[in-house]
């Protein structure tokens, strides 16, 4: 299978590269998380170069493009270790332009998105909270934990049982909505909401079917953030293990920093190929009707199990230093471990694997 960018693909590729290079230092991601907020600069670039519009239908102003350039976005992101709420925002402006719902404010940036996807127990998708009838809409009434950009969302896709069926329904920020931020262990906004709310029945956005789309795009986003995480932190590494002198030599040319160091690459070629595999899957499979549950479990499980991986090896190879929360290796790791715990963990994702491929084979 050929996994090389096409043309439009490596033009997307470049430009969030040099817009995330440019744009995210290490002062600003400080600001960022001492304030409990995300870069809005970044934001304003990202919006000013067309990229949070990239991924979504034509006929709702976007670009027409679809996972494979989001995940080209959340790899560069995760790079760079950026503070902005790419993959909420883009993943949940999808599917509200899929219900022809006006995503102008996402695109331009003056509006982010979220979705509540996170359940409590054994996270298998299904919904907790239950939206019952009230007059012409719906009343949801419940909690959600740990939504990503919670606070700062102007609307949250909340997941709902209605009627018995799997329902998403958009529910704007305001009275109704109380948002409680809490500290996450990468340190990027997120907040416990508590719902006591009336929606009109148009805010119905979505089926079961549309809240797996949306799960599916979730995974393959965050798993290539994950990848991002692990380049940016292995060519980190790489240059401290070139440049630090041991006994006077540099570490790098020491058999047993050196192992490690490859095997960690190694891993993440390994994880290259599966996020790939299902961004492509995921957009073929959108035109074809192709079942993606398996690529997409696969690139989760990978990104849960060998980001963590990489990015401890990362730390390590650093020695004392990788334990210094002043010097920046670090925040590699704190966000794969918070990717690793989001949508399910290694082993969940590997249990849906196992249960899936089961059910195929008897089917």
């Amino acid at each position: 299978m050929n996994f090389d960018l096409d043309e439009h693909q490596q033009a997307v590729a470049d430009l969030a590269e040099q817009i995330l290079a440019g744009q995210t230092t290490l002062e600003r991601v400080r600001a960022a998380e001492a304030d409990g907020d995300f870069d809005r600069r970044l934001w304003a670039e990202l919006a000013g170069a067309d990229l949070l519009g990239l991924c979504l239908p034509e006929s709702a102003g976007g670009s027409g493009m679809g996972p494979v350039e989001l995940a080209l976005l959340c790899q560069a992101q995760g790079r760079h270790v950026a503070p902005a709420p790419l993959l909420p925002t883009i993943a949940a402006a999808a599917l509200l332009a899929a219900a022809g719902h006006d995503v102008s404010a996402a695109i331009s940036g003056d509006a982010v998105l979220t979705a509540a996807l996170a359940e409590p127990g054994v996270n298998d998708g299904r919904p907790t909270l239950t939206a019952e009838p009230a007059g012409d809409g719906w009343r949801l009434h419940g909690e959600r934990r740990s939504v990503p950009y919670g606070q700062q969302a102007a609307v949250v896709l909340v997941p709902a049982l209605a009627g018995g069926e799997v329902a998403v329904f958009a529910v704007p920020a305001g009275d109704g909505v109380r948002a409680e931020p809490v500290r996450t262990t990468d340190r990027q906004p997120a907040a416990h909401l508590d719902l006591d709310v009336a929606v009109p029945a148009a805010a119905r956005v979505g089926d079961g079917a549309a809240l797996d789309r949306l799960r599916r795009w979730w995974m393959v986003g965050q798993a290539a953030t994950v990848l991002g995480l692990a380049e940016g932190a292995l060519a980190q590494t790489a240059a401290y293990l070139a440049g630090r002198q041991q006994f006077g030599r540099p570490l790098a040319t020491f058999q047993g920093a050196a192992h490690r160091a490859a095997d960690a690459y190694i891993t993440a070629e390994a994880l290259r190929v599966c996020v790939y595999s299902a961004a492509w899957r995921l957009a073929d499979g959108g035109e074809h009707g192709h079942d993606t549950t398996a690529d997409c479990l696969i690139a989760a499980y990978w990104a849960a199990e060998g980001g963590q991986r990489i990015t401890l090896a990362a730390q390590h190879l650093h020695g004392g230093i990788g334990a210094d929360i002043d010097y920046p290796i670090h925040r590699y790791f704190l966000w794969a471990t918070q990717l690793a715990n989001s949508l399910g963990t290694a082993s969940s994702h590997l249990a849906a694997l196992g249960t899936h491929l089961a059910t195929g084979a008897r089917s």
